[in-house]
């Protein structure tokens, strides 16, 4: 039988059989794919074979093989440094919801996760979440990164997934696609689907005035049907995002107004740090590359730190 897995659970797989019948699936042994050692080597998304078989008065899948993947989202494994964890496969669009405030996204985190989705190839939208209740300072950061990712040539969207403003925009881009939620905890994820959907009456929670941080109400990533058509994954709260598989010579090429400049550099295998005659610096010192970009770049390339839930850079 084939199928496609709606909930990882790390043992557990919930797949949706050809039929529409959800089935319950294990694996047996170690499962490896594309030499990728993971956490998690099924993730939700993906399409997998799988053969039923009958344990007493138990039905029980197992999944045999991975179809090949149009894409993922994968990122390094929090607890196990050495291993990778695979968010997400086979994904139409990502969606990173963004708050300034209750909890903070800062540009790190953002350009992290945009370089994984364009190594990847996958089309991502920032959500700028919340804007009910920003401040009139919030208000102004959040029409200036709107201008700086939309110059870069991303699609920005200004929302409200409690009150519903410009929610019908979002609906508009995922019909008919798989489409998938992420950002920090508290960003506000359940409750856009909730709002998209009301039918799924996804669990949503409160931001801790302890902390100033969400707290998480999705334990694993996990696929939802869409009345008007297409599917959601909504993923847990991602604290940190630390880049896999990406040798430092080709992290710029991630970056596309890095990668539109690199071919003005003298050298071909210019990091634009402190090579001479580097375009990248250039465009640094005219304005027109932003310096946080560029200190993102630098960030990834220089070091391997994944904890950056404060911005490096910022001025105490």
């Amino acid at each position: 039988m084939q199928g496609i897995v709606y909930k990882s659970t790390g043992s557990w797989y919930q797949v949706k059989a050809e039929d529409g019948q959800f089935y319950d699936c294990r694996i047996k042994g170690r499962f490896r794919i594309e030499g990728i050692k993971s956490t998690n080597p099924i993730a939700v998304g993906d399409q997998v074979r799988f053969r039923l078989e009958t344990l007493g008065d138990e039905t029980v899948g197992h999944i045999d093989e991975i179809l090949e993947r149009q894409n993922y989202i994968i990122r390094k494994s929090v607890k196990l440094s050495a291993q990778t964890h695979i968010i997400a496969a086979n994904i139409d669009r990502v969606f990173l919801l963004i708050t300034l405030d209750n909890p903070k996204t800062y540009t790190i985190f953002i350009d992290r996760f945009l370089a994984t989705a364009e190594a990847y190839e996958i089309p991502c939208t920032l959500l700028f979440n919340k804007t009910d209740v920003a401040s009139e300072e919030d208000k102004d950061e959040i029409a200036y990164l709107m201008g700086l990712y939309r110059e870069i040539g991303y699609d920005c969207l200004a929302i409200s997934a409690k009150s519903g403003k410009h929610v019908d925009r979002v609906k508009a881009m995922m019909v008919d696609q798989t489409s998938m939620f992420a950002g920090h905890s508290g960003v506000g994820k359940s409750t856009l689907i909730n709002r998209l959907a009301p039918e799924l009456d996804l669990k949503t929670s409160e931001i801790s005035e302890t902390h100033r941080q969400g707290q998480h109400t999705t334990t694993f990533a996990q696929m939802y049907d869409l009345s008007f058509g297409g599917r959601i994954i909504d993923t847990p709260g991602i604290k940190g995002f630390g880049l896999v598989d990406m040798e430092v010579e080709e992290i710029g090429d991630y970056f596309p107004e890095i990668f539109a400049l690199k071919g003005e550099c003298k050298f071909n295998n210019c990091l634009h740090l402190d090579e001479p005659k580097c375009a990248v610096k250039e465009a640094l010192e005219s304005g027109e590359l932003a310096m946080s970009r560029y200190r993102s770049y630098v960030q990834i390339i220089t070091e391997e730190d994944d904890t950056y839930r404060q911005d490096p850079f910022q001025e105490t």
